[in-house]
């Protein structure tokens, strides 16, 4: 029998799976796929044609702008998302795919991605 973690990890890759087969990412349109972890957000500005990650952005990165030493992941999710919109901008990327990496569009997830509307982004 397998462990509950091992089970979580296996239903987040088969949503995650399915999301993708609707969603890719092209020169004109690239992917933003948020990944989270129990601390950090990693955004990510992906190209599928070709294959390459355009931008990446994580709460640990130096840009990612934070109110204070104790803020909360939220908080950091949307720096994370501010800061990805900021990136694209200057590389002339206006328009997304929103890839929500199996989560559901609720907390962190949400946060980034309404934070890089805020920056800019059309999705």
């Amino acid at each position: 029998m397998k462990d509950k973690q091992t089970i979580k990890r296996a239903k987040l890759k088969r949503r995650h799976h399915r999301v993708r087969r609707k969603i890719s990412g092209s020169a004109d349109q690239p992917r933003l796929t948020v990944n989270r972890s129990l601390k950090h957000v990693i955004a990510q500005v992906v190209d599928d044609d070709s294959g390459r990650t355009l931008i990446q952005v994580s709460s640990t990165s130096k840009g990612v702008t934070l109110s204070g030493e104790g803020s909360t992941k939220m908080q950091r999710s949307e720096g994370v998302g501010a800061e990805v919109a900021r990136r694209a901008l200057d590389k002339g990327i206006k328009r997304v795919s929103f890839d929500r990496g199996g989560r559901l569009y609720h907390g962190r997830v949400k946060a980034v991605a309404e934070s890089a509307r805020k920056g800019g982004l059309e999705f």
